[in-house]
């Protein structure tokens, strides 16, 4: 993809009276930041510890998390974590790769064609306000409790929120700058290649964050209905026995999955961003 050229928007640097005038601010180093971030979890943690040893929490209710960690250490060793997370992960990759791919193309087909947004736009936002619960009965019907339904459930998850960000971010893109590259000559292929997709870039990867996030909402639903293996198996099983630990234990993963996703996202941001003006301040 051509990179737009944000030079030209870039203001020049100050002299060195102006500078002086300009008030200076404190930079705070990047690992203080890091290290403030963990810092209230692990106090929540350390907290929650004692509250559990102390009697505080019942164990049933809430179980320390020194409890939890033997318990993961546990399911560990006999490979029933490992199973059940790599049967989670797999439904999950897939089905956004799916759902993603296609919300993208629905996205930048209706940004791009007004014919293409009467066509698919008010058909794809009804089918957006309907329940994942109320798909449920007819996903069963349609796909049986294989993986193909697991898997359609974690898609259509994906796909809306990457087909309003790049609708969006589509529309959002400065008609100056499109004004601009057609005045030198411009057009078609070459300025949405060249001007459209970098300007609704921002957006689209917004809805990256936030398909990876739906999509295992989805999976939570997903899992209900049949599934041999998987996370929501384990918490399914682990209430059925009123195993508190375990519940714990896939709360806990849940949570770290999404933030490893962020994560995740965060960094194609910036690989993919490092022209923007706003995200070069940010990492400044």
């Amino acid at each position: 993809m051509t990179q737009p050229d944000v030079s030209l928007l870039r203001s020049e640097t100050p002299p060195a009276s102006r500078r002086a005038a300009q008030p200076s601010t404190p930079s705070t180093p990047l690992g203080a930041h890091a290290v403030a971030s963990w810092a209230a979890p692990f106090a929540l943690l350390a907290v929650w510890e004692v509250a559990a040893r102390t009697g505080l929490i019942e164990s049933s209710l809430l179980p320390a998390p020194s409890l939890v960690i033997a318990t993961a250490e546990h399911l560990i060793a006999t490979g029933e974590l490992q199973q059940n997370l790599g049967a989670s992960l797999r439904r999950a990759v897939t089905g956004f790769a799916l759902g993603g791919t296609t919300g993208l193309g629905l996205g930048l087909l209706v940004g791009l064609s007004r014919w293409a947004d009467v066509v698919f736009d008010r058909n794809i936002q009804m089918l957006r306000a309907v329940p994942f619960l109320a798909i449920l009965p007819l996903v069963l019907v349609w796909f049986g409790v294989g993986e193909v339904g697991k898997i359609f459930l974690v898609a259509l998850a994906s796909l809306f929120p990457l087909y309003l960000n790049t609708v969006l971010g589509i529309r959002q893109v400065d008609p100056k700058l499109i004004e601009m590259c057609r005045v030198f000559g411009v057009s078609g292929l070459a300025l949405v290649r060249s001007a459209i997709l970098p300007g609704a870039l921002p957006s689209i990867l917004n809805g990256v964050r936030l398909g990876l996030t739906t999509s295992w909402l989805a999976l939570v639903a997903a899992e209900s209905i049949g599934a041999a293996a998987g996370i929501g198996v384990l918490a399914t099983n682990a209430r059925e026995f009123l195993q508190t630990d375990i519940m714990v234990l896939v709360i806990v993963l849940y949570a770290l999955i999404g933030l490893a996703s962020d994560l995740l996202a965060r960094r194609l941001e910036r690989g993919l961003l490092g022209w923007h003006p706003n995200y070069a301040k940010a990492r400044s």
